[in-house]
């Protein structure tokens, strides 16, 4: 992270019309004047995004590599290796202590955030406060009016269907906290958004709501600015390589979203079987009173099946809790950036249109007015943090998915090596039975053929 303020871009100057580049020649001044068709190393790298991050290696362990004894010990060597960054961090926001708090006219539950810094920012070295949803609801729509140039991580849904999720269960609160926490650090590890004056007020101030009734006076221009472009210009097109972006926003999204259905509709099935299971075994125990021999066994296929649904509701859970709350931000996160991407079309057509309107105008060389020059910065603005953020989001998504593929492989491991010791259980408990009868009709004939050889 940054020790301070990122710094804006520089101003392009002043230019004549006829040497400025169109914002859909290229990227760079060479291949406008040059005509180079090599495309630059951007280009390449949004070309790349889909091959490089949606295909999963199936090979497993590099060769020449030892292969972990566990999945638990591969899932540790990961996390160490992601863990290792360069940056220094001084912030650090945490969020926990859920308090569910019962009014006259409403019941809603409230978070404490625990901030400690080293910032010249913070008066304070650590703060405590206490928030709920509609306050982080509020900093999203301030960081995305006063940062419009910039990804602003999604929060989890708001709404939930009455009757099937209870918002203030335990699982439900323990659920939302988990995402709302992983909402803060993820502004507090960008290296802009950590320092807006929204999110500082947001972890520091007492009283918030005295904040939110200013309202638009602190929008910054820059946001003013992104929602009062030009209406009537269509936009001609995106770049090529903010077009490879937007294809792969699709894609990612069609691909988690059926993901998403699918893992829903098993998590759904799971749930069927697992109430089957609770009045299968039982049937077991109550058959085994009625048995003399085969009781003992009974019991212990009974004794299996209670252990075996133990283990599917342990995986079930992981699921819910862990699994589809990634697959959700993610998808969220999709739609973030696509309305990024929108906002970037916008000060796009902006600039196009007004490059239009100075060329209409009947002069040799005509001088490039200011309101021109600032949109292009916004531009140029736009294309330069959106690249970054897309560039980091990629960094986290690959960090993200390995860890939860990891953890899933690790989870399912562990559940069918559970399922396997609880069978594995039975078979002594029917070989001795076996041997038994085995031993009896061994003893009985030894005394028939005793007594015939007597007679």
């Amino acid at each position: 992270m940054s020790g301070g303020p990122p710094r804006g871009l520089p101003s392009t100057g002043p230019h004549s019309l006829l040497d400025m580049p169109h914002p859909l020649a290229g990227s760079s001044s060479e291949e406008a004047v040059g005509g180079d068709s090599t495309p630059s190393p951007d280009l390449l790298t949004a070309r790349s995004f889909g091959d490089k991050d949606l295909i999963l290696p199936n090979g497993g362990t590099p060769a020449g590599t030892s292969s972990p004894a566990s999945s638990s010990s591969l899932l540790n060597r990961l996390q160490l290796d992601d863990d290792i960054d360069g940056e220094t961090r001084d912030l650090f926001v945490t969020v926990d202590d859920p308090k569910k708090h019962v009014c006259t006219m409403e019941t809603y539950i409230t978070y404490r955030i625990t901030t400690k810094s080293t910032r010249v920012e913070f008066d304070l070295p650590e703060y405590s406060v206490r928030r709920r949803y509609q306050d982080f609801d509020w900093l999203r729509n301030k960081l995305e009016e006063s940062q419009p140039t910039h990804l602003i991580p999604p929060l989890p849904e708001k709404f939930v269907v009455k009757g099937v999720v209870d918002r203030f269960s335990e699982e439900f609160v323990e659920t939302r906290r988990k995402a709302l926490d992983k909402f803060l650090k993820r502004i507090t590890d960008h290296p802009v958004l950590s320092f807006n004056e929204h999110f500082n007020v947001f972890l520091t101030a007492k009283d918030l709501n005295a904040y939110k009734k200013q309202g638009m006076a602190l929008l910054t221009r820059v946001g003013e600015s992104v929602k009062h472009v030009t209406g009537g210009y269509k936009l001609r097109s995106r770049p090529l390589e903010f077009a490879a972006i937007g294809d792969y926003l699709d894609t990612f999204a069609l691909k988690l979203g059926t993901i998403d259905r699918i893992a829903q509709r098993i998590i759904k099935e799971e749930i069927e079987y697992l109430v089957e299971l609770r009045e299968y075994g039982p049937v077991y125990s109550t058959w085994s009173a009625l048995e003399g021999e085969l009781s003992e066994p009974l019991e212990g296929v009974s004794a299996c099946i209670g252990n075996c649904s133990t283990a599917l509701e342990e995986l079930t859970d992981d699921m819910t809790e862990d699994f589809l709350p990634v697959l959700r931000e993610y998808i969220l996160y999709s739609d973030s950036m696509k309305s990024v991407l929108k906002k970037r079309d916008q000060v796009q057509a902006e600039y196009e249109a007004k490059l239009e309107a100075v060329a209409l105008r009947k002069e040799d060389r005509p001088k490039v007015p200011a309101d021109v020059e600032k949109c292009q910065d916004r531009m140029e603005c736009f294309n330069a943090d959106l690249k970054a953020d897309m560039e980091r989001w990629q960094s986290n998504k690959r960090q993200d998915f390995r860890q939860l593929l990891m953890g899933m492989a690790d989870k399912n491991i562990q559940y069918y090596e559970k399922c396997l010791m609880a069978w594995e259980s039975i078979i002594p408990l029917l070989q001795e039975k076996q041997e038994a009868k085995q031993k009896t009709a061994w003893h009985l004939d030894f005394e028939v053929v005793w007594q015939l050889n007597y007679i």
